[in-house]
């Protein structure tokens, strides 16, 4: 084994901190033969694996690559892998593996040929482990993982710490956070800059608008074997939506404004949705995999309208995108034909402090979420509780 390899890990465990990890940490089953980490750029995917190789007392069995280092110019995963195995390596982990080609037939044979390797690897949340020549399917066990909560913001950067709370928790309307009597100074900061963990970095919101060009013009390109052409109506369609969201499809509009055919409109909105940029509300969830038609396309999360926006997002869609964001994560969250959102059988208008009840008059287990204001009463809730579910 090159002794390069070691030391740029051993370099990046050295500067990993521990102190706080991502809510996936404690659910993903290490000692799975094979994982998968998939999530948009930018949310932590890199620091949880390195806490992982940190915190293990034998960690010189574990090696940590990046799927684009220059150890892979004349080397290949299979050949790495190989001599892992005979240093009596134990844990491979394999980080970006979507920049490395032929990631899935090789990953597949290592696999096959090596019963008691532990490998795990993380790519762009565009990657499909079922696509191509190797279905990975049956052999990963998949995660995906989302930006911060408004949970862990506080913790990472206030080092305000609580349990998540569920959904039924939530509707009971009687938390409070640890220290904090005035929770909503923090709310705003966190729709501002608070989803990804790089959001009180100089220059934040210019290092996220790059991390969006690098997401439409590398990763999906490398997804779809598009032409470069091709990302810049990605990103013309991005605009245009970011502007509307939360905007009702209207596929022949958009593909007039953006100047390509009707048929290509629903898989650039795919696309966009695949690497975490947009999120697609449904009128209806039939089981695991039968979704209902698209009711409303958001951006993804409200960090992404403030630095999208030419001016100051509409708060009543920055409200929206926040509880959307927030509550499918944990909870399969549809459309309402008479108000907002739907979870479950419970019905959800989001709105400011002055919203009325009339939207949801006579409906069961029914419930205003407000933002600007602190505590529940009777069927109101806050709406930065929501931001306590994971």
């Amino acid at each position: 084994m090159e002794e390069s390899l070691y030391q740029t890990m051993n370099e990046l465990i050295t500067s990993t901190k521990t102190n706080f990890k991502r809510y996936l940490y404690d659910e993903i089953l290490w000692e799975s033969r094979m994982i998968g980490l998939v999530g948009p750029r930018g949310i932590g995917k890199t620091t949880m694996l390195l806490q992982r190789v940190k915190e293990q007392k034998n960690n010189d069995k574990y090696l940590y690559v990046t799927a684009d280092d220059l150890y892979f110019g004349n080397h290949s995963l299979v050949d790495l892998a190989a001599e892992f195995v005979k240093d009596n390596g134990s844990h491979l982990i394999v980080d970006e593996v979507h920049k490395y080609r032929n990631w899935s037939r090789e990953l597949k044979n290592i696999y096959d040929q090596h019963p008691d390797l532990h490998i795990i690897f993380t790519g762009s949340s565009i990657l499909d482990i079922m696509q191509g020549e190797a279905d990975l399917s049956r052999r990963a066990l998949m995660y995906k993982m989302q930006g911060l909560s408004f949970r862990e913001y506080l913790e990472l950067n206030h080092n305000i710490k609580m349990q998540p709370f569920n959904l039924d928790d939530i509707l009971k309307g009687d938390i409070e956070l640890n220290g904090i009597r005035h929770p909503l100074p923090y709310f705003h900061d966190y729709l501002d800059h608070g989803y990804y963990p790089f959001g009180n970095e100089p220059g934040f919101k210019k290092l996220l608008q790059q991390t969006v060009s690098l997401a439409i013009d590398v990763d999906i390109p490398q997804y779809a074997d598009m032409r470069t052409s091709t990302a810049s109506k990605l990103k013309l369609m991005l605009s245009i939506i970011s502007k509307l969201a939360p905007y009702k499809p209207n596929m022949s509009n958009l593909a007039t404004e953006i100047g390509v055919s009707k048929n290509n409109i629903q898989d650039y909105i795919h696309y966009l949705e695949r690497v975490g940029l947009l999120a697609l509300l449904r009128d209806k969830v039939e089981g695991l995999r039968l979704l209902g038609k698209v009711e409303k396309v958001y951006l993804d999360n409200t960090n992404l309208m403030a630095a999208l926006a030419e001016n100051s997002p509409n708060i009543g869609n920055v409200r929206e995108t926040f509880f959307f964001n927030q509550m499918r994560v944990r909870n399969n969250i549809t459309g309402s034909p008479t108000s907002d959102f739907m979870i479950n059988n419970y019905t959800f208008e989001v709105g400011g402090r002055n919203k009325k009840s009339k939207q949801i008059a006579g409906i069961k287990d029914a419930f205003i979420v407000k933002d600007d204001i602190e505590y529940a009463y009777n069927n109101v809730i806050p709406l930065w509780m929501f931001g306590l579910n994971y």
